[in-house]
């Protein structure tokens, strides 16, 4: 191409561009850790792996895929309790020699693995045994910090292995939870565009589609979730996919974070470990739904017939703990523009909660 092609290229005044981040290999499946080697092998990270999991996750998956490995890879273990600065410090440490790290567990795992692989400039596989949020391949993770959940930005994996069978076997209600956080898409993408409509920010149009789609197929087959289904792994599995992706393409959390996210932080601010994060942002859709003027009962119902909480009563939080958690939820965030920045006020914030409980 000659120099003065160029320059008529450059001329046009078209100046847009965007990296977009998405995991090689994507394998969802019945007994898909099997194939685990396979996928490291046509990824090739090296030679040597740390496996980083939990003290329950290692009992339920870790174990299995070091069996798996062992033979072929250098493999070492790290064991990630509560994700904190010093959890992620010597987690850093034991995987200096690591060519690339494997994270096997749930949202902390994944995070944890997220993170200290995006510091090091690793490569990284998440093999999540539960669905609990889309985190299992987002670029974003959650570090809990003294002044509350924070999103920090990392990498998403290279490569994700959810194993149905194992994942189906989980406690129903973090499944339930996954199901919240993707239906709360609906609300979240309605921000978006607010946002867009009111201050004049950039959306993707590709990303809110694919995010609206993947809400709207939960809430089409909510009655197929069902605790111990491997059925029901596979569809919640894909939608957490689909919405990981909507992210990647989106640049941002956006296509899957509004009010209801907001919210949700705040409410763990207030009363932290009363509710999953998916629970909390289910809840919040609700309420945003109904700021909206959309069809607020449609993704309650959708919730409870899935089995996740639609009411503070049922995960034995006080209203009035949701009714600071509305308004606080301002300060969270205070650049990402949603409903819940347009002035809520307390007795507006009261009506919200009573809402929840109508008939």
């Amino acid at each position: 191409m000659s120099t003065d092609t160029v320059q008529v290229l450059q001329s046009d005044g078209f100046n847009k561009s965007r990296w977009t981040q998405l995991p090689r290999d994507v394998l969802i499946g019945h007994q898909a850790i099997l194939q685990l080697p396979d996928i490291i092998a046509d990824i090739r990270p090296g030679r040597s792996v740390l496996i980083i999991s939990g003290g329950t996750t290692r009992e339920v998956a870790g174990n299995a895929v070091e069996d798996i490995l062992k033979d072929s890879y250098d493999v070492k273990r790290f064991v990630a309790g509560k994700l904190d600065t010093t959890t992620l410090e010597a987690c850093s440490q034991a995987s200096l020699s690591a060519d690339f790290l494997i994270g096997v567990g749930g949202g902390r795992v994944i995070d944890c693995a997220k993170i200290v692989s995006y510091k090091q400039g690793k490569p990284f596989i998440s093999v999540p045994t539960a669905a609990s949020h889309d985190g299992i391949i987002s670029g974003r993770a959650t570090l809990p910090t003294e002044a509350g959940s924070v999103s920090v930005g990392a990498h998403p994996p290279i490569a994700v292995v959810a194993d149905t069978g194992i994942i189906s076997q989980a406690p129903h209600r973090l499944m339930a939870s996954g199901c919240a956080d993707v239906i709360s898409n609906y609300t979240a993408i309605l921000d978006w565009e607010l946002a867009h409509r009111l201050r004049g920010e950039q959306i993707s149009e590709y990303a809110i589609a694919l995010s609206k789609m993947t809400a709207e197929i939960l809430v089409k087959d909510a009655n197929l979730i069902k605790p111990g289904q491997e059925e029901a792994a596979w569809i919640v599995v894909k939608a957490l996919v689909s919405s990981g992706v909507s992210m990647a393409i989106a640049g941002s959390s956006r296509p899957a974070s509004g009010g209801e996210h907001k919210f949700g932080h705040a409410l763990e601010r207030l009363i932290p470990g009363a509710a999953l994060h998916g629970e909390a942002c289910g809840i919040g859709s609700i309420m945003t739904m109904y700021l909206h003027g959309g069809d607020w009962r449609e993704i309650r119902s959708s919730l409870a017939r899935i089995g996740a909480p639609t009411t503070p009563k049922e995960l034995n939080i006080p209203d009035e703990i949701v009714i600071e958690a509305l308004l606080k939820a301002r300060d969270i965030r205070p650049e990402r523009y949603t409903i819940l920045d347009m002035g809520l006020t307390r007795e507006s914030a009261e009506h919200l909660v009573q809402m929840l409980y109508e008939a």
